[in-house]
């Protein structure tokens, strides 16, 4: 092999390995893909995660786990059937901490 060959194989091979990639987080993009807009009932609910907006993502983000497959699904933070249950859940938590307060 010529030997101008092999050096500027070494400084490409040099130069490339110093390069690193930009790691993707999860939280520099929006989680919700695809917005389930069908009405939720609120028992088959096991869990719900809402993400405020950021600069990341510029919408509300609200997912729900359902108890019987474990399946996520991104709700539509403004439909009525979630602007329901998100009022519902902020009643019982607010009558949670009123009982807490009282009994300390």
């Amino acid at each position: 092999m010529d030997q101008r060959a092999i050096i500027t194989f070494c400084l490409l091979f040099l130069t490339l390995s110093g390069i690193q990639g930009i790691p993707h987080s999860r939280t520099t993009r929006c989680s919700c893909i695809q917005i389930y807009d069908r009405p939720v009932n609120p028992k088959s609910l096991k869990k719900l995660e809402m993400i405020p907006a950021s600069v990341f993502c510029p919408q509300v983000e609200i997912i729900a786990t359902m108890k019987i497959n474990g399946e996520r699904r991104c709700l539509n933070p403004e439909s009525k059937n979630v602007k329901n249950i998100l009022k519902a859940i902020s009643k019982e938590r607010s009558k949670r901490s009123q009982r807490n307060q009282r009994k300390a």
